[in-house]
């Protein structure tokens, strides 16, 4: 059959877009060439509702094993009792949690968005804020740190149902054991999105929210570097906390809760291409490798914060524990927008996003920060020596953000150094 030469010329151009030049994005990665590979197999074809052993399909014997072995080895990732690898996305995993455990217009409670919580944590355009009663917690404004005592004090006030700990612009460390202990006291399911710190808990460099969590959600496209969907696991499987009982009397378990959630709950058929290679990089994960590829991103995360400090750039909190930065641009460009900044940045090939700042001036379609990872020019094989470089080039765009010739001669550096980094076996 000919090739689609409109489609295969775009998708070209994107490989051309990644290879060229440096991608800073926080919750993007470069999936490996195995990873490429499964999700581009034979199994899209096989359509297998329900789960491995009970599906409403014949003829899924050979999909069941490789969801078999992508639940088995997330499990012993993070040393997980129940696992659900079917999620399309880290949203519908956060929904199937919320299906699971509240009714419509309960009480959750989730970091302000405009602080660096997360959509689906209780956007008022999203289904957590649309179905569900959403109130925040925030940041310190001096530390830019999460408020625990405000935490404490509106949970014991508000008594929501479910708590929510997790962000996708927040770069600390986060006491879940203080969380756990404030929701055992009213009552509540403590949930974490570990999205963004994923690959690092997994290498056992941040703690390991299944410790404290009753349910613990993630993307499997971050810093876990797998292809893009989602997951559920949970540490422990526990008994529904409101009682709710099957025609039989039995009370229902959570497992059985989530399990149904996802499917027929938000999803109909998983896709089990995504799903084998989802397996694919947890075995990855479970590699050594892994490890130094994770301690890379953490150091050179840590070097480019410090680089962004040391030219008068304000990081919020100060630092970073994970992968990830949240630039103010206002201290030293108090006029420049996220939105104007993003642009020159994506004009000089090195892509990151606007994003709002804690106790923003500017709106979200226009913010006072941007954010930054390091998951894929890690990847990539750069090294913290780059940082401080790959910082200069950023200062040197917005120094003259309306300067085309700038960000042309920023971008001809950008290409030639990314070329000594080459993506893509094939």
């Amino acid at each position: 059959m000919k090739q689609d030469p409109e489609i295969f010329a775009i998708i070209q151009k994107e490989r051309e877009r990644q290879t060229k030049g440096i991608e800073l994005i926080a919750s993007e990665n470069f999936v490996s060439d195995q990873v490429l590979q499964a999700m581009g197999s034979v199994l899209t074809n096989k359509y297998a509702e329900g789960y491995p052993g009970h599906r409403y399909y014949g003829g899924c014997e050979v999909v069941d094993l490789a969801e078999d072995l992508a639940r088995n080895r997330l499990k012993q990732i993070y040393n997980a009792e129940y696992v659900n690898v079917q999620p399309h996305s880290g949203a519908q995993a956060n929904m199937a949690v919320f299906m699971a455990c509240l009714k419509a217009g309960d009480t959750f409670m989730g970091l302000n968005l405009s602080h660096g919580g997360h959509l689906s944590h209780g956007s008022a355009v999203n289904f957590s804020g649309l179905m569900f009663r959403a109130i925040d917690y925030s940041l310190n404004e001096q530390t830019g740190r999460v408020d625990y005592d405000e935490l404490e004090q509106k949970a014991r006030a508000e008594r929501p149902k479910l708590i929510i700990a997790g962000a996708s612009a927040y770069s600390r460390e986060w006491d879940y054991a203080r969380i756990r202990k404030v929701a055992d006291e009213i009552g509540a399911i403590f949930m974490v999105d570990m999205a963004h710190p994923a690959g690092l808990i997994a290498a056992g460099l941040l703690d390991n929210p299944l410790k404290y969590a009753h349910i613990v959600t993630s993307t499997t496209h971050k810093t876990l570097r797998g292809p893009r969907g989602g997951v559920i696991l949970m540490g422990k499987d526990f008994a529904n906390p409101w009682g709710k009982t099957t025609p039989k009397g039995e009370v229902k378990m959570m497992s059985a809760l989530l399990d149904s959630a996802v499917f027929p709950g938000t999803q109909g058929g998983p896709l089990e291409h995504v799903i084998a290679a989802k397996a694919v990089a947890f075995g990855e994960a479970l590699q050594p490798e892994f490890k130094t590829y994770q301690q890379q991103v953490k150091k050179n995360a840590a070097v480019m914060a410090q680089a962004f400090m040391d030219l008068g750039y304000k990081i919020i909190s100060g630092g970073t524990d994970n992968h990830s930065m949240l630039v103010d641009l206002r201290t030293k460009y108090p006029d420049l927008t996220g939105k104007v900044a993003e642009h020159a940045l994506v004009a000089a090939d090195i892509t990151t996003n606007k994003n709002m700042v804690p106790f923003d001036t500017r709106s979200a379609f226009q913010t006072s920060g941007l954010r930054f990872g390091t998951p894929a020019i890690t990847t990539r094989g750069l090294k913290e020596d780059k940082m401080p470089w790959i910082v200069e080039l950023i200062d040197t765009v917005l120094q003259a953000p309306e300067s085309e010739t700038n960000i042309a001669k920023v971008r001809e550096v950008v290409n030639q150094e990314m070329n000594q980094y080459p993506l893509f076996a094939w």
